[in-house]
């Protein structure tokens, strides 16, 4: 039976293992079989797997599920509470001194007693007025030793206590206000975040693209360039091409094998970026693929910056400050005039030689108090604070709105640079068309021999360049956008606002 159990765990364990695998290999971490994978990556499957998988998304997401905690255990106080507490089995042997009232002799006497305890209570805490309400039953046992052997019972079967200070610093109406805020801008700041992280995402993305565009078009150049130095050599020996012209492409020759060179290293330094980013295994390698993109969106600044002051952390970083200023003004007013402390207490209580005794005929016993404190001379201590947290709350109310014409400012900025952008790049396809289209008549005319080679490297060159502007132009356009998303959490391709299901982000289904 033994031997049964234990072929059936292993086999269990081979069934895990080789899932976890095939999981790691649909997810790109492939296994360590040293055989290389080619992936190519569109730019929206980047942009999900850096969402997913990315250390930095996990970061994100964890740093969030501890604001939620937060938030729960923030809650919790306002629930009521249940609490069992006691001492139990507290020995004590000593000597105690008495005095004598009338002849103010001190004698010592022995002390040999054992205490036990217990106390159960159901606490609640009041929001509105900052007081506590607890209902509690307890027990208490006393055996003493010396001089003789007594136990005693006393209980308090039933027991309801009110605490209230008046014209205080009420700190749980506060927290109220202010701590649904705090949680509601750490969602915020979480779609924010991974917004970052698909712009880093794109970045990588293009970075990557523009990289193997660029070796490309040299291994491209080179092929081309070869030929024709072939052709040229002929040329050279019949005399229709001077020498100098035959130094210049095989000049362009060996620039474009250093250009090969050069841009295989950046190709492999940003795939080893973007493949860490991403979390793939070395044996990956990405073959970015250039997105299809609608060039005709323009975005419109009354839209976007209605979702700035609607959707982000912003304006809720607002009203938390400006709640907090009116938060120490209150603390710094409570803590300068009267306070009082009102205790009512009001239960049953019976002290008996054993436990039945002890609960048998309960008595009643009522306690009321107030304690009353009164400031009379603090030399300007607490008008000085108060003066401090005034002050304070005005300069916030000054802060917010000279923050706020900043980001009027800068969203109008990015809404005019994204809308350029768009026309920017249908300029620069055009660009790139025009150029390759005038290399191919250029090369045409330099085999025809009515151009000479700095004529036909500068057609080569300005179609390199234009087809990487044109690159350079795309990519901009993609981070411009993503940067408009970030700042208003709204995708305008989809006329949507940004959401993300935090209950179950946290596990909390």
């Amino acid at each position: 039976m033994v031997v049964r159990v234990l072929v059936l765990n292993i086999l269990l364990c081979c069934c895990c293992v080789a899932l976890w695998a095939q999981q790691a290999d649909s997810a790109g971490n492939v296994t360590s079989t040293g055989k290389k994978i080619e992936l190519r990556l569109s730019l929206q499957q980047a942009i999900n797997d850096a969402r997913e998988q990315s250390l930095s998304a996990m970061l994100i997401k964890h740093n969030f599920i501890v604001s939620y905690w937060q938030f729960r255990t923030y809650k919790a106080q306002f629930l009521p509470s249940l609490n069992l507490d006691g001492n139990l089995g507290v020995y004590n042997r000593s000597l105690l001194s008495l005095q004598n009232s009338e002849t103010g002799e001190i004698k010592y006497i022995k002390n040999d007693n054992l205490k036990n305890s217990l106390n159960l209570s159901i606490d609640q805490n009041i929001a509105l007025t900052g007081g506590n309400i607890s209902v509690y039953t307890s027990l208490y046992r006393l055996d003493q030793f010396s001089p003789d052997k007594i136990t005693t019972y006393n209980s308090q079967p039933f027991n309801v206590s009110y605490s209230q200070p008046f014209f205080a610093y009420n700190s749980l109406k506060w927290e109220k206000k202010i701590e649904p805020k705090k949680f509601e801008q750490a969602k915020r700041d979480y779609l924010e975040s991974m917004e970052e992280v698909t712009i880093i995402a794109v970045t990588y993305f293009f970075d990557l693209l523009i990289s193997c565009k660029q070796i490309e078009l040299a291994q491209n150049s080179y092929e081309s360039n070869r030929k024709l130095y072939d052709i040229a050599q002929e040329r050279f020996k019949l005399g229709t091409i001077s020498k100098d012209e035959l130094l210049q492409l095989k000049l362009k020759l060996l620039n474009d094998q250093i250009s090969i060179c050069d841009n295989e290293l950046s190709v492999k330094n940003k795939m080893l970026r973007f493949r860490n980013f991403l979390g793939y295994n070395s044996n990956v390698d990405i073959l970015p693929v250039l997105p299809e993109t609608d060039l005709s969106l323009i975005i419109d600044y009354d839209k976007v910056f209605s979702n700035v002051m609607k959707n982000t952390s912003f304006s809720l970083e607002n009203e938390i400050n400006k709640l907090t200023a009116a938060q120490n003004v209150a603390k710094a007013k409570a803590n300068k005039g009267i306070t009082m402390d009102l205790y009512a207490q009001f239960g049953l209580t019976q002290v008996g030689g054993d436990l039945s005794g002890a609960y048998k005929s309960p008595l009643d016993q009522e306690i009321i108090g107030l304690s009353l404190k009164i400031p009379v001379m603090d030399w300007g201590l607490g008008k000085g604070r108060i003066q401090v947290a005034k002050s304070l709350e005005q300069v916030t109310g000054l802060e917010i709105k000279q923050n706020e014409n900043k980001i009027r400012e800068d969203v109008m900025y990015k809404v005019w640079q994204f809308n350029i952008q768009g026309s920017q790049c249908k300029v620069s396809l055009e660009a790139e068309n025009i150029g390759r289209d005038r290399f191919s008549v250029s090369r045409e005319r330099f085999l025809n021999g009515t151009i000479n080679v700095t004529e036909l490297n500068n057609a080569q060159n300005e179609m390199d360049n234009a087809a990487l502007r044109y690159y350079q132009d795309l990519s901009n356009y993609w981070i411009y956008y993503y940067n408009l998303r970030k700042m208003s959490l709204y995708d305008y391709f989809s006329g949507k606002e940004l959401t993300e299901n935090f209950d179950s982000l946290c596990g909390d289904k």
